[in-house]
């Protein structure tokens, strides 16, 4: 059984590997394979993260556009 992965589970994965790094106590091997993980995590959450501002952006932009469109039939009836 697969758990799908969230922003949530990715951060608190990435605070878990920078404790384990920070403890010194991870070989060499180990912290290669830390630190690729790591890094995968982070363009994870970078990713959710720009596609988050990306539907705040669309829907700032509906709203501007429903504001202009109810401005416009006020405009209209005067």
């Amino acid at each position: 059984m697969s758990v799908e992965r969230t922003y949530e589970s990715a951060v608190g994965r990435i605070e878990e590997i920078i404790r384990r790094l920070d403890s010194g106590d991870a070989g060499l091997r180990e912290t290669l394979a830390l630190v690729r993980e790591g890094r995968e995590l982070v363009e994870y959450c970078a990713a959710e993260l720009d596609a988050v501002s990306q539907g705040l952006d669309e829907l700032r932009l509906d709203e501007l556009v429903t504001r202009l469109e109810g401005a416009q039939r006020t405009d209209e009836h005067l």
